[in-house]
């Protein structure tokens, strides 16, 4: 996720806890969908974790780019 901002991201990693938590939820519903797919869990649910996982993805990038910008 967000490749091009590696180093931004190890560096908001370790100085904010909260974007931490973030980074790691998203990466967890991640795995939690694709383990959600491959036991062909109901459609409702996993549509329902994708849109989790992308509020996270969005607030995830709006720390970054702020973060960018303040620098």
């Amino acid at each position: 996720m967000f490749h091009e901002h590696r180093e931004l991201i190890a560096e908001l990693k370790q100085k904010d806890a909260h974007f931490h938590r973030l980074f790691d939820q998203h990466n967890d519903l991640d795995n939690e969908i694709t383990k959600l797919i491959q036991s062909h869990a109901d459609d409702i649910t996993v549509e329902t974790k994708k849109k989790e996982k992308l509020k996270l993805k969005d607030d995830v990038y709006n720390m970054i780019i702020k973060y960018k910008n303040s620098k």
